[in-house]
């Protein structure tokens, strides 16, 4: 009977298709980025909010986006990749609705919580999807730059902000929301259009044991000249069977850890400067705090081009340090910068740009390290814990600006800690590995 040698898969070429859902994922999670910004905007759709209710509505972005990422990983594990990221899709388009027809802070929280869900389930099955369908030459570099498309999704929100802050009274307002739904429904459309072509996850179907749908699957999406390599006639006892490798409880354990801290570190330390500096303590300066932020990101994350010929617990780790120096930095030096603005957007920019490598690297770790047919569900469970950990963040996070900060590098240096943990005892994921070798199955 043919089966197909998922190993071959991992070398083949990168096809047209493959740009495509590239476009796809790199959208996916630029929409993500988009929605869970959105609160640190919609603070200023409400005229008089009360702090209090500012703060739920920043506390609203992690809370929903963990609900649909705990939903969405068990959900892929058992019905597939594609079939999420078209739940999602249809979750997205119903909250960009809502929020093009909001007039009230009710429907703004509708349709955020709505959206964030969808957002959460993206994040989550685009980042196990790329890793099961890159190909194995170019797996690393493309889930990089696909997360980088979080850094570009808030550039773009940040650029719609100011471009329609200069409008004046609700007038203003109801521009800035009706062109940010808007952009929300016009990315959805596109986003069908581009998964159209999109396969289920090669690997996911094999661990399935769906041989027949897997089979056609590759023979539609890379044709018939390189199924005829992928697709091999296994002749009964011609070769060992393959053993697959089971990680013992134990690491299982200690990965789930050194996730869940790394992903607490980066979380919680961007969120504190890109979304939350600004409404604490420069309200006014929100939309240029999150560009600059995001657009700095951006730019310096195109070195993770070179996420295939590098060590990444070595990239894990530096960054991690990178990050938390210059977070102390910025913190030590608050009174300084609160003197000179100028310095300050010096800091802000020199820290996104480390704190971008470490958001690529911790996200690409995190989806890598588990089983196939677990791989949506425990990323998913990383995520939930570390996410759900910057909701109280926000509320006792230090009300001066250098402690604040000072708060802030503190948090960095315990993912420094776990990120050293990681190096030390942890298993290699890049230099080019197979998805398979990097997350133990071979």
């Amino acid at each position: 009977m043919a089966t197909v040698n998922i190993e071959q898969l991992g070398e083949a070429r990168w096809t047209g298709r493959t740009t495509w859902m590239f476009i796809s994922f790199v959208l996916g999670l630029a929409l993500e980025s988009y929605v869970f910004s959105l609160p640190s905007i919609a603070t200023l759709w409400v005229s008089n909010m009360p702090k209090s209710l500012g703060h739920l509505l920043l506390a609203w972005a992690p809370i929903w986006l963990i609900i649909g990422i705990i939903l969405a990983g068990p959900f892929s594990d058992k019905y597939g990749r594609k079939v999420t990221l078209y739940v999602t899709l249809g979750l997205y388009a119903i909250g960009g609705a809502v929020l093009f027809f909001s007039n009230s802070y009710i429907l703004i929280l509708i349709s955020l919580a709505l959206m964030l869900m969808a957002g959460g389930g993206e994040m989550n099955s685009i980042m196990v999807a790329s890793h099961e369908l890159m190909p194995r030459k170019h797996r690393g570099k493309a889930t990089m730059m696909i997360i980088n498309g979080i850094n570009f999704g808030g550039l773009v929100l940040a650029i719609l902000a100011l471009a329609t802050a200069a409008l004046k009274g609700s007038a203003a307002i109801g521009a800035q929301r009706t062109v940010v739904a808007v952009a929300v429904l016009v990315v959805v459309a596109i986003l069908f259009a581009t998964r159209a072509s999109m396969p289920e996850s090669f690997l996911w179907l094999q661990k399935r044991g769906r041989t027949a749908e897997l089979e056609k699957t590759v023979q539609a999406y890379f044709g018939p000249e390189v199924s005829a390599a992928a697709v091999i006639q296994d002749t009964v006892g011609s070769s060992q069977p393959r053993v697959e490798k089971k990680p013992s409880a134990g690491y299982v354990w200690f990965t789930m850890i050194i996730m869940i801290l790394i992903a607490a570190a980066n979380t919680i330390g961007f969120g504190l400067m890109a979304y939350s500096l600004a409404y604490d303590f420069f309200p006014n300066l929100q939309p240029v705090i999150l560009a600059v932020f995001e657009g700095a990101g951006f730019a310096i994350g195109f070195i993770g081009l070179i996420a295939d010929r590098v060590s990444r617990k070595k990239f894990l780790f530096w960054s991690f340090l990178g990050t938390f120096v210059m977070t102390a930095i910025v913190g030590l030096t608050t009174k300084t910068w609160q003197h000179n603005m100028a310095i300050f957007w010096i800091f802000l920019v020199v820290l996104a740009g480390v704190n971008s490598l470490c958001y690529l690297t911790e996200d690409t770790v995190k989806a890598e390290v588990w089983p196939t047919l677990q791989r949506g569900t425990l990323t998913a469970v990383a995520r939930f814990v570390s996410i759900g950990l910057y909701i109280p963040a926000l509320y006792f996070a230090p009300t001066k600006p250098g402690a604040y900060i000072l708060f802030n590098a503190v948090i960095w240096f315990v993912g420094l800690l776990a990120a050293a943990a990681w190096y030390i005892w942890g298993r290699e994921t890049g230099r080019g590995l197979s998805i398979q070798e990097a997350s133990g199955e071979a």
